[in-house]
């Protein structure tokens, strides 16, 4: 923030427009695909990859429209190919990049796995993000609230976290403010739009839960 009280713009605040709404947004709200040598969309998660990018919504029916209407094809201005199971390949690729990031925190400290420890840490406000497995236990994990102001990840399963920090399965997860929480937040966030829910429906954008 600038002296005058105004924030500095930000490479992250960066803008795309998704091929299938039309609408610009933030990059954290896209995925970035390109055209790979033998022609095939390829996701570009870490927006590395050499090529001209191809953005959409990181939403499942987006995903699933662009592979189906050919809009890959008309944005690249060339045929290429979109596998049927796009949108699953990019959910789990989504799904690894946010288990290795709380690997990494729970390495460097900043991240702590288990009811009690996670009971601990939100009494002394140590907790910035609370995260529970989806296919935990409802009554369990009602016994535990978003810090306040913090937020709040549920659609991560009990064995994706336990591979996180190296046990069979985990229900209860704590991230502390700052290192490596925002990434977790921002990659988890992208993978919601990626997860179906027990309906079939996409869980749609992340909300704050209190």
């Amino acid at each position: 923030m600038t002296r005058g009280g105004k924030k500095k713009a930000s490479v992250d605040g960066a803008e795309r427009k998704c091929i299938v709404t039309g609408e610009t947004a933030p990059k954290a709200g896209l995925i970035r695909f390109v055209v790979g040598p033998d022609a095939t969309i390829v996701p570009d998660l870490a927006e590395k990859l050499p090529g001209r990018g191809i953005w959409v919504s990181a939403d499942r029916a987006a995903i699933d429209k662009a592979a189906r209407k050919g809009l890959f094809s008309r944005a690249a201005r060339t045929k290429v190919n979109a596998p049927d199971d796009l949108a699953e390949r990019v959910e789990a690729m989504l799904a690894r990049r946010v288990v290795d990031l709380l690997g990494l925190a729970r390495k460097s400290g900043g991240a702590v796995a288990g009811f009690e420890k996670v009971k601990d840490w939100l009494a002394k406000d140590e907790a910035e993000v609370l995260i529970q497995a989806s296919d935990g236990s409802g009554r369990g994990k009602s016994k535990l609230s978003t810090p306040q102001g913090g937020r709040f990840i549920g659609w991560l399963t009990a064995d994706e976290l336990g591979l996180a920090f190296g046990r069979q399965n985990v229900i209860h997860v704590a991230l502390a403010a700052g290192g490596l929480a925002p990434r977790v937040v921002e990659e988890a966030a992208r993978l919601k739009g990626l997860r179906l829910l027990d309906g079939g429906d996409s869980a749609g954008k992340d909300k704050r839960r209190t």
